[in-house]
């Protein structure tokens, strides 16, 4: 059995069709896991929930921040962006078995010494903790009052964690670390909103570490795969498999084969022919 961990594919249906095709891969046998982002900005969100849901438990997800904006739109909460692409998805007919199956979805899944998130963890947080912090969310979305947690789940305060939060400021610091963040001051804190918080990190904020830079982050001792950074593109460590290639923004749809490590990248979107095979 393959474990196949994709990058973020935002609503690229075509590359996402392709790449698989593309693969070594058995679906009798074989797992495709999905590392968040399935949707937004790229033209076929719709299509590419339909496929991922169709997959069953041959797919592992985890939700990415565009999946959670996605939610929370559908309820009337957040604000929607001019770069927002997902009006096919709020017009579908199967909308609410769609909405109801990405809500089901988590943060964080670990397996066999892997984990997968989207964005990645506090420097603190232990996997075991962050596998509970976690599920706290998964239990707020999963409730009957779910529509209360999804319109207070955004913003950007509290930027760091202590294990006194409690409530809403508690449950957003969670999904802040493992949906949006990518910089940490030497506190431990998120940077999320100075400038070049969003880019590569020999550009990022004074003063502040990618994540998993951080000296002594606790989370080390596990193998990490994830997305969410375009600008740090794929990024390879011992414990660390940042796969997001920016599919959407012209880059290539990355998948790795999580046993050995190969990677296969497809051009997005305008070549049809995988290239780079390593």
């Amino acid at each position: 059995m393959a474990t196949y961990a994709i990058g973020d594919v935002q609503g690229c249906f075509d590359p996402l069709k392709r790449l698989i095709e593309a693969l070594p891969f058995d679906p009798a046998n074989d797992r495709l896991w999905f590392v968040g982002d399935l949707v937004n900005r790229g033209p076929q969100s719709l299509e590419v929930l339909r496929l991922v849901k169709a997959l069953g438990g041959t797919a592992t997800v985890v939700l990415g921040n565009h999946d959670l904006h996605l939610l929370m739109l559908s309820e009337g909460f957040g604000r929607a962006n001019k770069e927002d692409t997902l009006e096919a998805v709020l017009a579908a007919p199967d909308r609410d078995e769609l909405l109801a199956w990405l809500r089901a979805q988590p943060l964080f899944h670990v397996e066999d010494g892997w984990v997968m998130v989207h964005a990645g963890l506090l420097p603190a947080w232990p996997v075991a903790q962050a596998a509970s912090l976690a599920a706290e969310v998964s239990a707020a979305l999963a409730a009957p009052d779910y529509r209360d947690f999804l319109a207070h789940m955004w913003g950007s305060e509290p930027a760091a964690w202590h294990d006194g939060l409690t409530g809403w400021e508690r449950l957003r610091v969670i999904v802040n670390a493992m949906t949006r963040m990518r910089f940490v001051t030497a506190s431990g804190a998120m940077e999320l909103r100075a400038a070049g918080a969003k880019g590569p990190p020999q550009s990022g904020p004074a003063d502040c570490l990618p994540w998993f830079a951080v000296p002594g982050r606790v989370s080390a001792d596990h193998a990490i795969v994830c997305g969410h950074w375009s600008a740090l593109g794929f990024h390879e460590a011992p414990n660390l498999l940042a796969i997001d290639t920016g599919c959407l923004w012209g880059g290539t749809l990355t998948a790795v084969r999580l046993e050995d490590r190969r990677v296969f990248c497809l051009p997005c979107p305008q070549q049809a022919r995988p290239v780079g095979w390593g």
